[in-house]
């Protein structure tokens, strides 16, 4: 990682200076993108000084600029007027909010029009907007950094779909590899004719030459566009999922399979109201369960997620730093939640030193949950104390956080609820932990006891709290407390100290120093 050249000598512990504090971050306080696709039209302002985008505004129009152009050769007429009036009202709120020139692309329906420098020369003369309109190969980048903007080791190929067009791209090791771009958007794909079987018959054709051009892809699909993410709504739905958050939802290739037979069998209007999918986004559905058959019996990859991060991410990952983009997203934002709403903001890694004794053997991956526990341990202490418990659980679990799978999400979700409340039965959360095996809701039972015991020895955020020494062998808890922080270790403490002792089948030893 590169250094960011601060010249303080604060200690920041395991967790690194607070990236929202580097002058490169602050600069991405606020980031407004447009994207002017096939099918719709959307602005984005971005909050991006944490590193894991907060959504400050975002909106989105269907116009359908993208509709009939394989007949016509021009944009549709009606989507020109209604993308016309979207992107005059974005750049005057982006005006009334201060912000610095929108970024603003354009992608397959203008950049294939016939009409689309006329419409972008009309969208500048009455707006003063400047859209960029990318190609193909480019869209496909963009879209794939948005991804690694969420998932910052991710690895795979990404698809993304978009109104006109389908692109492909591939991700490792923090950088966008091969990539290329196809026609076989749904709107495209409407307009072909000799019905279903001709339509399957060109996908095919076309997936088989992609497949030849970018070789070899059996790693994890990465599914970018609006007509995925409803894709996943429905099979959400036919799963009865518990946990309704899209970005890093995890689908098997027969679970892909399995729901394109449950949306053919079932009333697309009744499904359409259960999943909450739009009638538009519903109506390009046979075409786009068309394209993602063929792409995971083509590539054949090992499991699919779905990314809520794409081309718009990827344009604010575009004016990233390498020192911002090499940040963990999860430890930022839980870093910035802290900061914003704490009681104590920086006691957050004194209690990480507190609790991590008891998983010395924890590998990286756990440790970072850990970390972002303890930084979130107390943002929710505005809520009222009857329900402070399911308000830790809801804020992570729903949370715009990304860098998480769903069941790290419970992770740290059941271990805050353990920070305010000593069991987790009855309440309405309980269909979301089997998202998380039984030893992990074991762990953050352990981890949120812990916490919920470390938060009562505090005076400081730097004073001296004591430690713990954990003895798994010998099923021991060692509680070694200074002479000045023995006041706090009252009838209250040491309740709270035996129930850590009993999730970890432990017996307890308290010493005293000083």
């Amino acid at each position: 990682m590169e250094q960011t050249g601060e010249t303080d000598t604060a200690d920041y512990g395991p967790f690194g200076r607070p990236l929202f504090d580097d002058p490169g971050a602050r600069a991405l306080a606020r980031v407004g993108v447009v994207d002017v696709g096939s099918n719709s039209v959307r602005m984005v302002i971005f909050d991006g000084a944490a590193r894991s985008p907060a959504y400050f505004f975002n909106e989105k129009v269907m116009c359908e600029l993208g509709a009939g152009l394989s007949d016509t050769g021009r944009l549709n007429p009606l989507g020109r007027e209604r993308a016309l009036a979207a992107l005059h009202r974005f750049q005057v709120l982006a005006d009334d909010l201060g912000l610095p020139a929108l970024h603003s692309v354009a992608t397959a329906a203008v950049r294939e029009a016939k009409d689309g420098p006329e419409f972008c020369e009309e969208v500048k003369s009455k707006t003063g907007l400047n859209i960029n309109v990318v190609d193909g190969e480019e869209e496909a980048r963009l879209s794939a950094q948005g991804v690694l903007l969420g998932w910052p080791g991710a690895y795979g190929l990404i698809c993304d779909i978009g109104g006109s067009s389908v692109e492909l791209a591939e991700i490792g090791d923090g950088k966008v590899g091969r990539r290329m771009t196809s026609a076989l958007g749904p709107l495209k794909l409407r307009d072909i004719k000799g019905g279903r079987r001709a339509r399957k018959a060109h996908i095919k054709a076309t997936m088989e030459e992609m497949r030849d051009q970018m070789g070899p892809q059996k790693d994890r699909l990465f599914l970018v566009g609006g007509s995925w993410r409803a894709f996943a709504r429905l099979d959400m739905l036919r799963r009865n999922y518990p946990l309704n958050v899209l970005h890093e939802y995890r689908m098997s290739n027969k679970a892909v399979r399995d729901t394109i037979k449950f949306i053919e069998n079932g009333d697309p209007d009744k499904l359409r109201s259960q999943a909450g999918v739009s009638s538009s986004r519903m109506a390009l559905m046979p075409y786009a369960m068309d394209v993602l058959s063929r792409l995971i019996r083509t590539f054949k990859p090992k499991d699919i997620a779905i990314s809520s991060y794409g081309i718009r991410e990827g344009l604010l990952f575009e004016q990233m730093p390498r020192r911002v983009r090499d940040r963990d997203p999860l430890i930022e934002a839980s870093r910035f939640a802290e900061a914003k709403d704490a009681r104590l903001p920086g006691f957050g890694k004194h209690l990480f030193d507190f609790v991590m004794p008891l998983f010395k053997s924890a590998p990286p991956q756990k440790v970072r949950l850990i970390k972002a526990a303890c930084l979130l341990h107390d943002v929710s202490w505005r809520a009222h104390p009857d329900y402070r418990a399911e308000a830790c659980f809801e804020y992570v679990t729903r949370a715009n956080m990304s860098g998480l799978k769903h069941s790290e999400r419970v992770f740290i979700g059941l271990a805050l609820q353990h920070r305010y409340r000593n069991k987790r039965e009855g309440n309405r959360f309980a269909p979301l932990y089997e998202l998380l095996d039984e030893r992990g809701q074991n762990e953050a039972e352990i981890l949120g006891k812990a916490l919920r015991f470390g938060a009562m020895l505090w005076m400081q955020p730097d004073a001296a709290m004591g430690k713990l020494r954990f003895f798994p062998k010998k099923q021991e808890l060692d509680l070694i407390l200074p002479k000045s922080a023995a006041p706090l270790f009252n009838e209250v403490a040491e309740a709270r100290f035996k129930s850590l002792a009993n999730a970890l089948n432990s017996d307890t030893r308290i010493i005293m120093q000083g």
